[in-house]
C-alpha cells in the first residue's frame, strides 16, 4: 500500500480534512458520558454485568440508525491494533489496555465513536477538524437523542446525568479544542496564556489528555466543570476563549515575523531540513520540529506543502502505526528508523515543494 492510500484509508476525518480556523485549532471535540440505570459503573461490575451492557449497546446500533456505527470488540484485536485505535482518539489510553466486553463503535469517516465500559458504561465523541464545536455538539445532541431513546440512563433531577467520576456529573459532556501554539510558545507568552484559561474554568492538558504532556506545542483545552452549567453554557464558553486564543496566536506569529524573520525563518527551515534527510528521529523530537514546520507553512515560508502534514504525521508516526504498517513488532531504534523513513517519504509528496 502506498503512502497516499495509507493516509486515505487508515486516517480519520479530522486528521485530513480541511476546517475553519485550522492554522491554530487542529481539531474540535465533544465527549459525553453516561451509563445505564441500575448497572454498577465498569470499575465495580461483574463479568456478567459488563457482558450486559455490551450486549444492550449492540442491540442498540443493530437497529437501522442514521449514524451507521460499527461495533468492535477491543478483545478480538490485538495490542497493535488498540494502539491506533487510541493514537487516532477514537478509544482512551485506558481502554486501549483491552479486556472483556470491552468495545468501541465508530462511523466510517471515524467522526463520532463510542467508548462501551470504559471509566463508564458509554462514552461517546464526536471529532470535527479545526474550529466545529458547536457543529461538534449538535451531533452528538443527535445522536444522544437515538441512544437515550434506546437505553435507560441513569439520571438524578438533582445532579443531572450519573458518572464514575464526580467531575463528570451534571452534563457529563467535555468539550475541548486541541490548539498548534507555536507564537505563543516562541515568544515566552504560552504559561501567562496557560493560567488566564485554568482561571476561566477550563482544563489544559497534552494531546492525549488527562495525564499527558503537550508535545509539539499542542494543547487540548476543555472544560473543568460538568455540573452546574447547562451544555450550550460549556460551548459558548469554550468558543469565545478559544476565538481569544487564536486571536493572541495570531498576533504573536506575525510579532515573529516582523521583528525575528531571519531567526524564525532560520528554526523552521533546519526543521524542514532535518525532517527531509533524517535517518532515524524519535517521535517527541519528530512532532517538535513538525510544529515548526506547520507554522512555516501557515506563515508562507515552506510553500506547497499541504498543511494537514502536521496532524497526519503526528498519529502516523506513532509506536502502533508504525508497527501496523511493518506488521510486526520493532524496538526503539527500529521505531526511529522507520519514523524518520515515512516522515521522508510524506515531505516528498508535494512536487515541486519550494521555499521562499
Amino acid at each position: 500500500m502506498s503512502l497516499q492510500d495509507l493516509i486515505k484509508k487508515e486516517l480519520s476525518k479530522w486528521m485530513i480534512a480541511p476546517g475553519p480556523e485550522s492554522d491554530v485549532v487542529v481539531s474540535s471535540r465533544v465527549r459525553l458520558a453516561r451509563n445505564i440505570t441500575a448497572i454498577p459503573f465498569p470499575n465495580r461490575a461483574t463479568t456478567e454485568e459488563a457482558e450486559k451492557i455490551f450486549d444492550l449497546v449492540k442491540n442498540a446500533l443493530k437497529e437501522h440508525t442514521p449514524f451507521e456505527l460499527n461495533l468492535v470488540d477491543l478483545a478480538q484485536l490485538s495490542d497493535i491494533d488498540r494502539t491506533v485505535l487510541m493514537e487516532k482518539h477514537l478509544i482512551s489510553p485506558q481502554l486501549a489496555r483491552g479486556g472483556q466486553y470491552k468495545g468501541v463503535a465508530f462511523s466510517n469517516d471515524e467522526v463520532i465513536s463510542v467508548m462501551v465500559n470504559e471509566e463508564d458504561h458509554l462514552r461517546a465523541q464526536v471529532i470535527y477538524p479545526g474550529f466545529q464545536v458547536e457543529e461538534a455538539f449538535q451531533l452528538i445532541n443527535k445522536l444522544d437523542d437515538y441512544l437515550e431513546s434506546k437505553l435507560d440512563f441513569a439520571f438524578s433531577e438533582k445532579y443531572g446525568y450519573l458518572t464514575s467520576c464526580p467531575t463528570n456529573a451534571g452534563t457529563g459532556m467535555r468539550a475541548s479544542v486541541m490548539v498548534h501554539l507555536p507564537g505563543l510558545t516562541y515568544t515566552n507568552r504560552i504559561q501567562q496564556l496557560l493560567q488566564g484559561v485554568n482561571q476561566l474554568g477550563l482544563a489544559v492538558r497534552g494531546v492525549f489528555g488527562e495525564g499527558t504532556e503537550a508535545q509539539g506545542n499542542l494543547y487540548q483545552i476543555s472544560n473543568q466543570v460538568t455540573l452546574g452549567r447547562t451544555e450550550e453554557e460549556i460551548v459558548d464558553n469554550l468558543n469565545r476563549v478559544t476565538t481569544q486564543i487564536i486571536q493572541q496566536e495570531r498576533h504573536w506569529r506575525n510579532q515573529l515575523l516582523e521583528e525575528r524573520k531571519e531567526d524564525l525563518t532560520d528554526r523552521i527551515l533546519r526543521a524542514y531540513g532535518i525532517l527531509m534527510y533524517a535517518h532515524k528521529i524519535s517521535s517527541e523530537e519528530a512532532v517538535r520540529l513538525l510544529s515548526s514546520v506547520r507554522l512555516g507553512i501557515d506563515l508562507g515560508i515552506i510553500k506547497n506543502v499541504n498543511p494537514s502534514i502536521l496532524s497526519e504525521l503526528i498519529v502516523l508516526i506513532r509506536p502502533g502505526f508504525l508497527q501496523m504498517i511493518e506488521g510486526k513488532q520493532l524496538s526503539t531504534e527500529e521505531r526511529d528508523l522507520h519514523r524518520a523513513a515515512l516522515i521522508r517519504k510524506r515531505m516528498r509528496l508535494s512536487q515541486n515543494q519550494g521555499i521562499e
